[in-house]
């Protein structure tokens, strides 16, 4: 066998890279800090390589740091793994899936249900919560992202890239709109906006919409009906609150139910994709994989829920 690095340098140098810092890496661990100091020295006098850029109370990680951290925190995770699995008795018990808030019950929920036809006795623990999270301590096996960069130790797949179209409840497009299916006539204040918060930047808002369409409209989130989550804007649109721009993913069950209509077939994709994310042992599951084949499976072709006679304009 090849010469093995000490392993608790290892283990510390991954909490330490992932901390930012050795107080922290410190406290995680339950040592001092002056041993994880100790520590760090012993495996960069074992590489001959210096890992981390000291400046006062902050830390860096090197060049030579950046180039091991990944595969350091990947062979980490499956270690820890091999010793979950064992004091199991072998048996998994629970999966545990991680989301983002909007993505919970409107996407995730549906294939989790198709996943239990397979898998009737499994236990399943719904984790909702935002980037980051720690995947290998709060030891979670698959966590779903949008966007592709937030986890580079862990094996990712790229699930889908979501477009979002205007919908609308038939009875408000019946009692508001119009037969011709023009948004341009559409008041103000019966557009549901989606507020995506601080740390997206990437998605489209109406006036991205119009824009594909080929017009020049941009409605004023400050006159119509805003949210925090897209999957409560698919809801308002359903319960007639007005027109939403919808994720197809989303959106699909209740267009092909008829609960609501896609008012154009003009549609604008998200700036990034959704990614599942795992640590490389745990890709090979039977339960992990199926769920990952179902989330990544895109929708069909949603009916529109337009009148026989009528197709969604193509603007």
């Amino acid at each position: 066998m090849d010469k093995l690095p000490p392993l608790n340098a290892m283990r510390t140098f991954e909490v330490a890279a992932r901390a930012g810092s050795f107080t922290l890496a410190a406290t995680e661990l339950g040592v001092s800090s002056a041993a994880v100091s100790q520590q760090i020295r012993n495996l960069e006098d074992w590489f001959g390589k210096q890992l981390f850029v000291r400046n006062g109370n902050r830390i860096a990680l090197t060049d030579a740091g950046h180039a091991i951290y990944p595969q350091t925190a990947r062979a980490l995770g499956e270690i820890a793994a091999v010793g979950r699995r064992m004091l199991e008795g072998g048996l998994r018990t629970r999966l545990v899936v991680s989301v983002p808030f909007s993505l919970a019950e409107l996407w995730l929920a549906p294939r989790l249900a198709l996943l239990l036809d397979g898998f009737p006795q499994m236990a399943i623990d719904v984790r909702v919560e935002d980037d980051p999270v720690d995947v290998v301590r709060q030891n979670i096996d698959l966590r779903v992202s949008y966007g592709d960069y937030h986890y580079p130790a862990l094996k990712m797949v790229r699930l889908v890239h979501d477009d979002v179209l205007p919908i609308a409840s038939p009875e408000f497009w019946r009692r508001h709109g119009n037969e011709d299916f023009d948004l341009s006539n559409v008041h103000e204040s019966q557009f549901i906006h989606t507020n995506w918060g601080p740390n997206y930047a990437s998605h489209p808002s109406w006036a991205d919409w119009f824009a594909a369409a080929g017009g020049n409209r941009a409605p004023d989130p400050s006159h119509g009906r805003r949210v925090g989550l897209s999957s409560l804007a698919i809801g308002g649109a359903r319960l007639g609150l007005g027109v939403a721009l919808g994720q197809r993913i989303m959106a699909g069950a209740d267009l092909e139910a008829g609960r609501l209509i896609a008012l154009s077939s003009v549609s604008v994709r998200l700036g990034q994709p959704y990614c599942a994310f795992m640590l490389p042992a745990k890709a090979e599951r039977a339960d992990v994989a199926g769920l990952v084949a179902l989330l990544g499976t895109s929708p069909g072709k949603a009916h529109n829920g337009l009148p026989e006679n009528k197709t969604a304009p193509s603007e």
